[in-house]
């Protein structure tokens, strides 16, 4: 079959050649004229399909005639050609179904910003949709700690990370210059309680049980104390509260017993007076307590240890013990040094603790140090191990690193003569130097003010500002607060503005677990201005030196100055 398409000024007419006597029908009229060359081909398309179906068996027409544009209409359909056109292609996600193993050619890539895109996928933003603080990644949490400025960092760790381990990231992130003595705190603010996490404890498990809609939380912050126990242990174990409960231990001292506690963890029987406030009542009455490797124990009649007189208080597996601040207001305490146990597996509530208060610094640190060492027995031993083998490694890798060194290491030195520096051996002549030394100290002049167009004056008043030591306007019960929190070790100090006598300063020393505070007076001599602690005897140009003097020499101080309290920003 053949069809011609004539373009007329009418309307456009197909004539048809077929075999059968029916005539040809007609094509439908399309409305104006068709251009001979732009849409020709438009045309042709349409029109033959059509005309195509007008030669199907049963339709009927006029073999050889031609129609004309006034003729009758054809037999064709009324109903105009459907135009095909593009379309969008729906895609059916079931036909994806089954082909999750088929790998297309075209290789993805990778996001290089993953923290702007959903805020669940960031791991800086703590505000998720995923309210229970997981990552996408499975087996990873967010944690989030404080600093002592009151800002936060949030963290993914796994969920078996460690408070070391925790400690470490966060060393790293805030670019700490020491990684040492650095320690997690575990806060309750509107309860008063506080404790530092061990090395080995989950910190995900600690989290855990804390009350769903609480204000409890993290803080980063130095710890000397920690482990200070195991150099020192005289001091804080009293002799009066340790006994002996073992047969086999019959006839040892306090300190064989401490030593022997500290090497082989065999446990002594920690006892003493504390005061407890009972439940449901303001009144704290005074008991006898005993502290054993098999439970924590009162008596009900004075100091009688006898079995029936014994009354079980708790078991050490299922406690945590807690400093308790601001004792006095919170539970109408007779002392500042309250304490507290709770059940560790247990979320914490008032209504669980077991408030006690000791009668000194000393007696709460000797609890609260025999519970740690009860409970958790060589871990401790264990971690202060590790703890002093990567501080050693540490020193190693980084020779910039600060190092520990004991003041029996320390040796005299001659720098008199051309050649270089000696060492002195002959005792008299190293104490014949070190009497020079301290005074001539006063006269010595400062490398640092040798500049040309310098006002020494000016820069001893502004040196100090910048030092980590120096904390500003503190007042004296805020300075002891930040002492007692970063641990109560000799020699830790901080220099501080006095609030009593304008220009002055303040040395704020910790010897013995309490502190002790020491006014910085600043003096002229021969137009200088120096500062001095012994009413003149000794001067020193400004506070660093001062600090520098005393971290080698003890002068009137009852300890040398080793750990500054530092605040770090997260």
């Amino acid at each position: 079959m053949k069809c011609t398409v004539e373009e007329t000024p009418g309307p456009a007419t197909c004539a048809l050649q077929s075999r059968r006597p029916a005539g040809p029908p007609r094509c439908p009229e399309r409305s104006g004229s068709v251009p001979p060359t732009d849409n020709a081909m438009e045309m042709e398309g349409p029109q033959r399909g059509v005309c195509e179906e007008a030669d199907r068996p049963g339709d009927e027409g006029t073999d050889g005639q031609e129609n004309s544009p006034s003729d009758t209409p054809s037999t064709m359909p009324a109903d105009p050609p459907v135009v095909r056109r593009s379309k969008p292609l729906s895609i059916n996600n079931n036909r994806f179904k089954g082909e999750e193993s088929q790998t297309t050619s075209v290789p993805s890539i990778p996001n290089p910003f993953p923290e702007l895109c959903s805020p669940s996928h960031s791991p800086i933003l703590i505000g998720s949709p995923m309210g229970n603080g997981t990552s996408p990644a499975s087996g990873t949490h967010v944690v989030k700690v404080f600093g002592e400025d009151g800002r936060s960092r949030s963290l993914w760790v796994p969920a078996g990370a460690t408070a070391r381990d925790v400690c470490h990231l966060l060393v790293q992130r805030a670019h700490c210059a020491d990684q040492e003595n650095w320690a997690l705190i575990e806060l309750h603010p509107s309860l008063g309680l506080e404790r530092c996490l061990e090395d080995h404890e989950t910190v995900v498990e600690v989290q855990a049980t804390w009350p769903l809609e609480g204000d409890s939380k993290l803080l980063f912050r130095k710890n000397f104390a920690k482990y200070e126990f195991f150099k020192k242990p005289m001091l804080f174990f009293p002799e009066d509260m340790i006994s002996d409960c073992a047969d086999v231990n019959k006839g040892m001292t306090s300190s064989e017993l401490i030593q022997n506690l500290l090497n082989s963890g065999s446990c002594p029987e920690i006892q003493g007076h504390l005061q407890i406030k009972e439940p449901g009542r303001k009144a704290w009455k005074r008991v006898c307590f005993f502290l054993r490797k098999s439970g924590f124990y009162c008596s009900t009649k004075g100091s009688s240890k006898e079995p029936r007189h014994l009354q079980y208080v708790a078991d050490l597996e299922e406690l945590n013990i807690y400093s308790v601040i601001g004792g006095r207001k919170l539970y109408s305490a007779s002392t500042d040094y309250t304490f507290c146990i709770k059940p560790c597996r247990n979320r914490t509530r008032s209504q669980d603790m077991k408030l006690l208060c000791a009668n000194s610094e000393q007696t709460r640190t000797c609890w609260t140090t025999a519970f740690r060492l009860f409970k958790y027995g060589q871990q401790l031993q264990y971690n202060f191990q590790q703890s002093v083998s990567t501080r050693s490694q540490e020193s190693t890798l980084h020779h910039s690193a600060k190092r520990c060194v004991s003041e029996a290491s320390l040796v005299a030195m001659d720098f008199s003569g051309k050649a270089g520096g000696r060492v002195i051996e002959n005792a008299r002549e190293a104490q014949s130097a070190e009497r020079e030394e301290g005074q001539a100290w006063r006269k010595k002049t400062s490398l640092r003010y040798s500049l040309p167009n310098s006002c020494p004056s000016s820069r001893s008043a502004l040196i100090h500002r910048a030092q980590p030591w120096f904390h500003g306007g503190l007042s004296r019960r805020e300075a002891q607060g930040l002492i007692e929190e970063q641990g109560l070790v000799d020699g830790m100090f901080l220099i501080r503005e006095s609030q009593q006598h304008a220009k002055c300063f303040v040395l704020s020393l910790c010897y013995k677990l309490k502190t002790k505070h020491y006014l910085i007076i600043p003096c002229e001599e021969d137009g200088r201005k120096y500062y001095t602690m012994d009413d003149g005897v000794t001067l020193f140009i400004d506070l660093l030196q001062l600090v520098e003097f005393h971290q080698i020499n003890r002068g009137i101080l009852p300890v040398c100055l080793k750990h500054h309290c530092v605040r770090v920003a997260l």
